[in-house]
């Protein structure tokens, strides 16, 4: 697609709330109301606004939504998370959120646990609504030594007296990203922040968030759904990547919807999809036509 409104990318999203689920979901909006619209997902401990880079590269061809998923950033923290910190409940969330904003049928690019509650809602809620998929790092099954060391990090969110040594945490916690500036870190540490009573800053995430993978433990393990998926699927991964191995990335490309794979250098779990190269494997695969979905038989 032809970059059709410079003016629409350079301006900073527009953030909105809305009521899904019962829930008061917080997203920003990037590009014009009537444009294809994407719905771009995030990851376990993350916002929506680490999507800012890509969102601003594509928002002069789409209407772009990058939700905070419940008990993330902005959005509203769950009284009963061990019920809703879970895939079926973000899948929900989907589902309630598209309604909301009379959205018939959309894109999607989704990190880690976003691209997981992508194939999960494409399977489910949101079957035959989802007619691009990109998944950025994750598949239908998990390797244990993965979850165990985003548990170490994200079940136990440190606190600082500064912004700066947030910022010098998250460096570290988040290094398999990959490259970013230092621009870019800094405005990781700034939306991924909340100050606590004493004055410290933590984490703006919900700790109980990783109760899903104890009180669900099979949650992400998802083969049949994949199988059952028939839009065309990217896939991409960091070519260090612990949590999407690579005798799964090949299967993804076997069954189901045979997805396409992208490995990219320097970099693991997860690509922060800020780099040119990056941003301009989703335009294209997002720029294709979309053809309707096979429904389930």
């Amino acid at each position: 697609m032809a970059q059709s409104s410079q003016t629409a990318a350079r301006h900073a999203p527009a953030s909105r709330y809305l009521r899904c689920a019962g829930r008061e979901l917080h997203y920003t909006e990037w590009g014009a109301a009537d444009a294809p619209p994407v719905i771009m997902w995030h990851g376990l401990a993350r916002t929506g606004r680490d999507f800012d880079d890509l969102a601003l590269a594509l928002a002069g061809d789409y209407r772009i939504i990058c939700p905070d998923t419940v008990g993330r950033g902005l959005s509203q923290w769950s009284p009963d998370p061990v019920a809703e910190y879970r895939l079926d409940f973000y899948a929900t969330l989907a589902r309630t959120l598209l309604d909301g904003l009379s959205l018939q049928r959309v894109r999607w690019v989704g990190t880690s646990m976003g691209g997981a509650t992508g194939m999960h809602a494409a399977a489910t809620t949101l079957r035959d609504r989802i007619s691009h998929l990109v998944v950025n790092d994750i598949g239908p099954e998990l390797p244990k030594p993965a979850i165990e060391r985003i548990l170490a990090y994200a079940g136990n969110p440190p606190a600082f007296n500064t912004v700066t040594e947030l910022e010098a945490w998250l460096r570290v916690a988040y290094k398999p990203y990959g490259w970013q500036s230092d621009e870019q870190w800094r405005r990781m540490a700034e939306t991924s922040m909340r100050r606590l009573p004493d004055g410290r800053v933590t984490t703006h995430y919900d700790p109980a968030i990783v109760s899903q993978f104890t009180h669900h433990p099979g949650d992400y393990d998802r083969w049949t759904g994949y199988d059952s998926l028939r839009m065309p699927v990217l896939l991409l991964r960091g070519a260090e990547s612990d949590l999407l191995l690579p005798e799964v990335a090949h299967a993804m490309t076997e069954r189901g919807p045979r997805a396409e794979r992208i490995d990219f250098p320097d970099c693991g779990h997860a690509p922060a999809l800020n780099v040119p190269s990056q941003i301009e494997a989703i335009r294209l695969f997002l720029a294709r036509p979309d053809s309707m979905a096979r429904s389930t038989p």
